[in-house]
């Protein structure tokens, strides 16, 4: 099984956005990301879709929810300001369970809980990021997380 952990796609300037932080949407090079997420992960044999509740994460994995026939499940643990174990025990509440999951989350959580799989022995295979739009697929085996791979661009 595999866990996807997405970062929220291109949503503009956060200094350019007045309105409340978790309402700031994507902009057109987000959809297009978001559309790009959504090819490359089409053919996952999905369970389930999660996303922080913050809009530009809802839109980032929207395009490969509806396609796949999944609502949005939002997650206040994924929500950029909750902490990096949040997101490792929600990673490993749902690791030994069948069937893919896609995660997406926001750049203060996903490094942090990154280094920490990797303080714990997890293996990274190929390069290392945190660009929007990006996925980390991590295999589990059981409740553990031994594997991760990064995918700058779908």
């Amino acid at each position: 099984m595999t866990l996807h952990l997405i970062r929220h796609a291109s949503a503009g300037r956060r200094g350019g956005w007045a309105d409340d932080d978790l309402e700031r949407p994507l902009d057109d090079r987000g959809r297009a990301q978001a559309e790009a997420v959504a090819a490359h992960l089409a053919e996952a044999p999905l369970r389930g879709v999660l996303s922080s509740m913050a809009v530009r994460c809802v839109q980032t994995v929207a395009p490969l929810a509806t396609a796949s026939g999944f609502d949005v499940d939002v997650r206040r643990e994924l929500t950029e300001g909750a902490r990096a174990s949040q997101v490792l025990e929600l990673l490993r509440a749902e690791a030994h369970l069948d069937g893919d999951l896609v995660l997406c989350s926001h750049g203060d959580l996903i490094p942090e809980a990154l280094n920490r799989l990797l303080h714990e022995g997890t293996t990274v295979v190929g390069g290392r990021g945190c660009a929007k739009g990006s996925i980390w697929s991590l295999e589990t085996r059981g409740r553990d997380i031994v594997r991760a791979t990064y995918v700058a661009e779908p």
